[in-house]
């Protein structure tokens, strides 16, 4: 049978996809933007069926279960906490993944999901069909799961890498483009683009100055470390490299011009890698189609600690809501309450420690709470998460400054780390530091 054939005869409707389901089953919703129909299909299925985990690993989409009075249908497993589903974890009304890509990449303990749901191209001329501008862990949960729901998305585009998979390997194919965000109108967590106050514009231009020539880039979630890529931190360097989890709005542009081209790179040299592209331009994402000089590799690859720490000048910047005197770089929670994940912030941090003249930069700006909260504060608030622990915490940047604290003692990071707090806030703090750290 030839693979248009297959193709062919796996072609169903979304309710003859979802139809496999069964009560007790687990259903894994990859990362990138969920399969519309193939959710909403599953989600019309409420009372029929029952005890059905839902693991969604970015959850974009609201099929309806994340409200209350699903729970005897659907029980909900959430990978990062994006604000759709912020309530629902603030309500303990689902599960949460401790270290989100950590714990997906170790999901062979729990078992095969009994069903991975997923977006994918029109298969080419060969069969192979494409996971668009988001590959993260696709190709291992595919291959691990017992099988495979795809809905065809003919807006998907094609790279270079490890982004693809043939029409052998999935169970039924559901044909659906559907309407949604345009590219470029929201950031990586799908809030819709701000534009940006003098406190991120001052943090981007501190950044701009611990970067050289030659370094090689990873950028994180948040919206202070995406400014740095639209405010003109990387943009009179040359030779820079790209080896990152995401690629946020502006980087693209960059590869574009060539103050980006990875030719200085220790590993992979003159080929841009991450494991997703977001929050760019339809421009963008048609200058990555096919384009060899930008490639998906899986998250297993991207977030590879051993795999970073091959970059020489490996330069990381990611957003944390709060650091401690001690130098805990909190990123993910405040007190209990979850706001964000780990990701790969933890990996990098790690992998820049270990890189031939790395640099691990945190950026925040000083206060929250509309000015009423500091963000460097003399210990975390009870029962927050520490995203990067203390012992390789490196620079932490404000809209007043740098700390560089790798290599310093407890009174040396603390009156660092209060020298780009608020100054509403400094007094208070030194009060707190001599407290903590003097007799």
């Amino acid at each position: 049978m030839s693979w248009e054939e297959e193709y062919k005869r796996k072609t169903v409707t979304p309710e003859e996809a979802v139809s496999v389901i069964k009560s007790g089953d687990r259903v894994v919703f990859v990362q990138g933007m969920e399969p519309q129909a193939l959710g909403l299909a599953l989600a019309s299925r409420l009372g029929e069926l029952e005890d059905v985990t839902v693991s969604v690993r970015t959850p974009g989409r609201d099929f309806g279960w994340y409200d209350p009075g699903w729970e005897t249908s659907f029980k909900i497993e959430v990978g990062f906490p994006l604000p759709i589903v912020r309530d629902m974890i603030a309500e303990r009304r689902c599960d949460l993944a401790i270290g989100s890509l950590g714990f997906i990449f170790h999901e062979e303990e729990r078992g095969p999901a009994d069903a991975v749901m997923l977006e994918v191209s029109p298969p080419d001329a060969h069969g192979y069909c494409s996971f668009g501008a988001s590959l993260w862990t696709k190709k291992t949960e595919c291959k691990n799961a017992k099988r495979v729901l795809a809905e065809v998305n003919k807006n998907l585009i094609r790279t270079y890498g490890e982004n693809y998979i043939h029409v052998s390997e999935i169970e039924s194919f559901v044909e659906h483009t559907p309407s949604g965000r345009q590219p470029g109108s929201t950031d990586l967590l799908g809030r819709k683009q701000a534009e940006p106050g003098e406190a991120e514009k001052a943090i981007a231009d501190y950044v701009s100055t611990l970067i050289k020539d030659g370094d090689t880039l990873q950028v994180g979630v948040g919206a202070t470390s995406e400014w740095c890529c639209v405010l003109g931190t990387f943009d009179d360097r040359v030779d820079l490299g790209w080896h990152s989890e995401t690629t946020p709005r502006g980087i693209i542009p960059l590869i574009r011009k060539g103050v980006i081209n990875s030719k200085k790179k220790t590993l992979n040299p003159g080929i841009s890698i991450a494991t997703a592209c977001g929050g760019g331009s339809r421009e963008d994402m048609e200058f990555i189609n096919m384009n060899p000089v930008f490639e998906l590799r899986s998250a297993e690859y991207c977030l590879d600690v051993r795999v970073i720490a091959q970059h020489d000048n490996m330069v990381t910047v990611n957003s944390a809501v709060s650091v401690d005197f001690a130098g805990q770089v909190a990123a993910e929670s405040i007190g209990p309450r979850v706001i964000s994940g780990a990701g790969g912030q933890t990996s990098f941090a790690i992998g820049s420690f270990f890189s031939k003249g790395g640099r691990f930069i945190t950026v925040m700006t000083s206060t929250t709470g509309r000015g009423k909260v500091s963000r460097i504060a003399p210990m975390l608030a009870e029962g927050t998460i520490v995203t990067v622990p203390r012992t390789i915490s490196d620079y932490v940047i404000t809209e007043y400054g740098i700390a560089h604290i790798k290599g310093k003692t407890q009174r040396q990071r603390a009156l660092e780390l209060i020298g780009i707090a608020h100054p509403d806030f400094r007094s208070e703090l030194k009060k707190e530091a001599e407290k903590l750290y003097w007799p």
